[in-house]
């Protein structure tokens, strides 16, 4: 099964397809994560602790098919209060699995969108 993640970030939209059998993507993160299928696709997001749940500087906002990822564990909330411009729809790219079961759409908050860029 396959389902989309769309990435907003710079002005720009990135949709990727996502096969979540074929994970890890990338190098960090838990395997699947928001930020597992950026890296993975060549599009950075800041990760200081190494998407380990030890910071908050993958902070992202899931603007569509947050229902399909569970409900973010006391760690990774006791990061996201340290959080700039923190929503209800808040979640750390690095531990945010969706299930696939609907596309996701999420964007990189502007104070942290300095740090996202594009491998060419």
């Amino acid at each position: 099964m396959t389902y989309n993640v769309t990435i907003r970030a710079n002005g720009k939209e990135n949709t990727i397809e996502v096969d979540a059998s074929k994970a890890p993507f990338g190098r960090d993160g838990i395997p699947g994560s928001l930020l597992d299928i950026a890296l993975g696709n060549g599009i950075e997001i800041d990760h200081a602790c190494g998407g380990v749940s030890a910071c908050a500087t993958c902070h992202v906002i899931v603007t569509e098919g947050l229902q399909s990822i569970p409900d973010a564990a006391e760690e990774e909330e006791d990061q996201l209060d340290l959080a700039p411009g923190l929503t209800t729809r808040s979640r750390l790219a690095c531990q945010c699995v969706p299930d696939g079961s609907v596309d996701v759409k999420f964007e990189v908050p502007t104070w942290n969108r300095n740090h996202v860029s594009e491998e060419h």
